[in-house]
């Protein structure tokens, strides 16, 4: 049995403060695309696009808008809490080499898609999962991913000229790291502790 796999899954971080800047090579930029676009997805409808945002004021717009946003969470935090999330880094969008913007088309594969006729996300789960693709894919190359979740998507919608049918899942941040943190940066900071596994698990009923 090849181990390889499993030491990807646990060495995956969310990156905030370890990029290097310095470039990812095309090949490997595009294998990490390839490793995203091979997920599997509901009636093979494939309903990602990868948006590469290498342009610096576009990065710089988003980067005000995240802080906007930031502030504004840090603003409903009191006491202890409001002090631990002070010290946490919640992007690498100005140190990182490449964004990339992740979206879904529930459009894609219609009208009829095969398997989401009872469950309307699973085409959402679908994108979720070509991200996983993507961020193990890097993780095995050494590039380290972190996903910018502090925006609203009507704003990133217009920033990017996104269609309205259209939905930003999510912004990735991706580039050559110096390291991996062993802990994630949420635990090292104790904003929330990992739940052990046997706390998640559930026999034949809830």
């Amino acid at each position: 049995m090849s181990t390889g796999i499993y030491d990807v899954i646990h060495r995956r971080r969310d990156v905030r403060g370890q990029f290097t800047g310095k470039p990812i090579p095309e090949e490997v930029l595009h294998r990490i695309l390839s490793a995203a676009h091979a997920a599997p997805s509901v009636g093979l409808s494939q309903p990602w696009d990868f948006v590469l945002v290498r342009d610096l004021d576009t990065r710089r717009a988003f980067h005000e808008h995240v802080h906007a946003e930031r502030a504004a969470f840090a603003a409903t935090l009191t006491g202890d809490q409001a002090d631990r999330f002070a010290r946490i880094k919640i992007d690498g969008i100005a140190e990182s080499t490449l964004s990339i913007v992740v979206t879904y088309d529930a459009e894609r594969g219609g009208p009829a898609v095969l398997g989401r006729h009872a469950i309307a996300d699973a085409g959402l789960y679908s994108v979720c999962l070509a991200i996983q693709n993507l961020w193990l894919a890097a993780t095995a190359e050494g590039i380290g991913v972190g996903w910018v979740s502090f925006y609203r998507e009507p704003w990133l919608r217009e920033l990017l000229s996104i269609p309205a049918t259209i939905r930003p899942v999510a912004w990735l941040c991706l580039g050559p790291v110096t390291h991996l943190e062993t802990v994630p940066d949420l635990e090292r900071h104790g904003w929330r502790r990992r739940t052990p596994l046997e706390q998640a698990i559930h026999e034949n009923r809830w």
